[in-house]
């Protein structure tokens, strides 16, 4: 009875997660060798079509797009963001629950304002180009809204804490008398934290960034918002897919492309960090 116990206890959220996430995948799945009806629809003819046609270099092309934008905000996010919490990390205990609540504040709001905040600040007649004139600048600025850029700052923005928090976790359960004895044998700052604290919270990093990575390559919303449609991400070929084209069965193919994609890295990122918990669990 014992030994059952985890079991029952999970079984609600087992249910949830198969009625919610996995039947509809499933769902999509099977949509995906289908074929389009002459006017929209579905037609119930098997076809391996909408997945060839996934590696056509138009899409293609947009995977590839979509991939360097994630990995780009991915990166940039991990940077301030390890930098974030390292600076938390090191601040007295009691501060420390205070600074992490700040991290996070902007989760307390939605994220379409969030996002919709940006617009306000990189529009040709927003904050910045205020400030700029304020401070005396006559010029005219380059276009910010409406870019690669704004879409990347606006992906950051948005999962940033994410990062931190992730970064924060290992961080904070650093021995001090690690860093300490690295001193004492004559380490310098830098060399201390490249060959000590570093390769130490590298789990924490690779959750980052792989979270980051995920949410933004099938991110749709900020694309649209921030990009103004100038280019397009797989987010919102699928979304276009769907509800403008009526194309169902092309855009569960896309979907399902997608979904593996995110399943493999959130995958490789669990192994990785079960590889390197084990290993300090062997060295102790």
């Amino acid at each position: 009875m014992n030994d059952r116990k985890p079991l029952y206890l999970m079984s609600p959220a087992l249910m949830w997660l198969s009625a919610f996430m996995v039947v509809p995948c499933v769902l999509i799945l099977a949509l995906a060798f289908f074929r389009r009806g002459l006017y929209g629809g579905i037609e119930y003819t098997l076809t391996l079509e909408n997945l060839a046609l996934v590696v056509d270099p138009l899409y293609a092309s947009i995977f590839l797009k979509s991939a360097w934008i994630a990995g780009l905000s991915a990166l940039i996010a991990v940077v301030i963001g390890y930098a974030a919490a390292y600076a938390i990390s090191a601040m007295p205990r009691k501060h420390q629950p205070k600074l992490l609540f700040l991290a996070v504040l902007p989760f307390w709001s939605n994220y379409l304002v969030r996002t919709y905040a940006w617009i306000v600040l990189l529009n040709r007649e927003g904050l910045i180009t205020a400030l700029a004139r304020w401070f005396g600048f006559e010029g005219e600025l380059p276009k910010m809204l409406y870019t690669e850029p704004a879409v990347v700052v606006g992906l950051v923005y948005n999962y940033l804490p994410f990062v931190i928090l992730a970064c924060y976790a290992p961080l904070s359960r650093l021995n001090p008398e690690i860093e300490e004895a690295s001193r004492d044998l004559g380490g310098s700052g830098w060399t201390t934290f490249r060959r000590v604290t570093l390769p130490m919270t590298v789990p924490g990093i690779a959750t980052g960034f792989v979270f980051v990575f995920v949410l933004s390559i099938g991110n749709f919303v900020t694309p649209a918002l921030l990009g103004g449609g100038q280019f397009q991400m797989i987010g919102n070929l699928i979304y276009a897919q769907f509800l403008t084209a009526n194309d169902w069965p092309f855009g569960a193919a896309l979907s399902m492309v997608l979904i593996a994609i995110m399943m493999m890295l959130l995958t490789a990122q669990t192994f990785a960090a079960e590889r390197g918990s084990g290993g300090r669990t062997e060295e102790r």
